[in-house]
């Protein structure tokens, strides 16, 4: 009686997992074949508190998955600090050239909305707010073109 349970529940956070990307070209080629735009996050997940909130009441939520999965393509750009998360020089390397581009100050978290091409709709960063405002105000971004 307990295995089906367990089994259902697997299958159900499977199911509502959602996918970000680490390469920000295999993002912009999904957001062409999808035509969708791009959520671009920089974070630093292992020691940015903001970010972790950020991740833990945004990013988590049942709420936030179901959109994203609508709208838009993830791709998150990690600057981990401990060991342990550390990254491939190469993801490194782009990581940087991320930032150089579209986070010249620095700022953590920021989020930054682009169409498929790359092209910066709006930036943003961490708000006290609830997912669904968070939302609302991603797609207030969306729409300043």
């Amino acid at each position: 009686m307990k295995i089906p349970y367990l089994f259902l529940l697997l299958i159900s956070t499977f199911t509502y997992a959602q996918h970000w990307e680490s390469d920000f070209e295999d993002g912009k080629k999904l957001a062409t074949a999808e035509n969708k735009n791009i959520v671009l996050v920089f974070s630093g997940s292992d020691w940015c508190a903001p970010c972790i909130k950020l991740d833990k009441t945004i990013w988590s939520s049942e709420e936030f998955k179901t959109e994203a999965k609508k709208n838009w393509i993830l791709v998150k750009v990690d600057f981990p600090k401990k060991k342990s998360n550390n990254l491939s020089e190469n993801q490194k390397s782009q990581n940087n050239s991320l930032a150089e581009q579209y986070n010249k100050e620095g700022h953590f978290p920021l989020v930054v909305v682009l169409d498929k091409n790359g092209k910066v709709l709006g930036k943003t960063g961490y708000k006290n707010i609830p997912p669904s405002a968070y939302i609302e105000l991603l797609h207030t971004l969306e729409n300043k073109i």
